[in-house]
């Protein structure tokens, strides 16, 4: 309950999981039909990056800061283009100020029959998320533990979806946690496309994370990491993942094509890297 993402808002975890998440809005809305995103840890949706907080911090700076700022090859700036243009017309101005976190990025990117279930358990977080899409008939903001809408919200009525599952890692066994959490929204939804995030530290279980979710034998489970720096520092993070079940069979490509340019633009030592490949299924 004490995590505020406006620390980090627009940092390089940010970059990847909002790009990623903009292509599977892209590639869901290929089809007419209308789509769902469950979004369970939704935050307050908008962030000011000039507030005291982010200023504190200023992670965004090694992050969308620098993004924003770079030449970017082909196809890398086509794919990069749905998040990052949803970002420039916050800040019309050219400085950024405002980050939009994964709800307000969607709700930008939605067409009129798309939707939005967004799960917050911090009730100011909730007012504050609550308020921003006010008299929004696309979006439905609830005060729930965002792991319990992975049984009870499950699955949509519109029978499309993406569920986002994003949430602070403060407490011990947050791994086991998503692994769990998963296997639990896939007996009840197993055609919904998931997007799970998780930091990489020092000391991170992260073997041990990947061998519980290929234990789940979900056909097609697609891994993306990026590393900005060493992980010698025993506190700070120094990577993001993400797991992305039942991924558009576009998605593994563009991810090649992106990862080299996001390492390249936000590395902070000489130790960055990043890797993408199947958990389980394609090859």
């Amino acid at each position: 309950m004490n995590y505020r993402h406006i620390y980090h808002a627009g940092n390089f975890a940010d970059v990847l999981k909002h790009a990623v998440l903009a292509r599977l809005i892209v590639y869901l809305q290929q089809k007419d039909k209308a789509f769902r995103l469950l979004d369970t840890h939704a935050g307050i949706g908008l962030y000011d990056l000039s507030s005291e907080e982010a200023q504190k911090t200023g992670e965004w700076r090694d992050g969308i800061g620098k993004l924003l700022e770079a030449e970017l090859p082909e196809p890398a700036a086509s794919i990069l283009a749905p998040y990052l243009d949803a970002v420039r017309s916050l800040n019309p101005e050219g400085d950024i100020t405002l980050y939009p976190g994964s709800p307000k990025l969607a709700r930008m990117l939605f067409r009129p029959q798309d939707r939005l279930s967004a799960m917050e358990l911090h009730p100011d977080d909730c007012r504050r998320l609550a308020r921003l899409f006010e008299g929004d008939f696309q979006v439905r903001v609830t005060e729930l533990d965002g792991w319990l809408a992975l049984g009870a919200h499950l699955p949509p009525k519109e029978k499309r979806g993406i569920v986002l599952v994003d949430p602070p890692f403060e407490l011990d066994g947050e791994y086991e946690r998503l692994a769990d959490g998963l296997a639990k929204a896939y007996r009840r939804f197993s055609s919904g496309v998931y997007c799970l995030w998780y930091p990489i530290k020092k000391g991170a279980p992260i073997a041990a994370f990947h061998e519980a979710l290929k234990a789940l034998e979900i056909p097609k489970m697609l891994c993306a990491e990026l590393s900005v720096k060493s992980d010698r520092d025993q506190t700070g993070l120094s990577g993001t993942g993400l797991i992305i079940v039942n991924p558009p069979f576009t998605l593994k490509d563009e991810l090649h094509a992106i990862l080299p340019e996001l390492k390249r633009v936000m590395a902070q030592d000489r130790y960055a890297s990043h890797r993408c490949f199947w958990l389980r299924g394609e090859e």
